[in-house]
C-alpha cells in the first residue's frame, strides 16, 4: 500500500451550513475558511469554495474537521461539496492553475 500521509494533494471544498439566516451562513463559513488559512497550508479562497493543498491523509483530517466546525458554531446540519487532485506523483499547484488569471 502507498504512503498517501505525504502523498501531494489539492482539495478544493465548499460548505453550505444550514442556518435561521444568511448572516449566520456566512459566520460560520468564515470560521472554516479561518481554520483552513490557519493550518499553515497553502489554500486560495474563491467565490464558492477554498482550495488546500498538502499531504492526502492531512487533507482528509482536514476536511473531516470543516464538518465539526459548521455544527459547533450553530448550523444545523451541512452539506459539503468537494473536490480533489491527487497523485503520488505530484498534483499542479494552485498558482500553476491560476496564477495567469490573476496577473496585474
Amino acid at each position: 500500500m502507498e504512503n498517501t500521509k505525504k502523498a501531494p494533494a489539492s482539495l478544493a471544498i465548499q460548505v453550505l451550513p444550514k442556518t435561521a439566516d444568511d448572516e449566520e451562513v456566512i459566520r460560520i463559513v468564515d470560521a472554516v475558511i479561518a481554520f483552513l488559512k490557519g493550518t499553515g497550508l497553502n489554500t486560495f479562497v474563491g467565490p464558492f469554495e477554498t482550495t488546500i493543498e498538502g499531504g492526502f491523509d492531512e487533507l482528509c483530517e482536514i476536511a473531516k474537521e470543516c464538518q465539526r466546525i459548521c455544527l459547533r458554531e450553530g448550523a444545523e446540519s451541512v452539506s459539503t461539496y468537494m473536490k480533489w487532485a491527487y497523485s503520488l506523483n505530484g498534483v499542479w499547484s494552485i498558482e500553476k492553475k491560476v496564477s495567469k488569471h490573476h496577473a496585474p
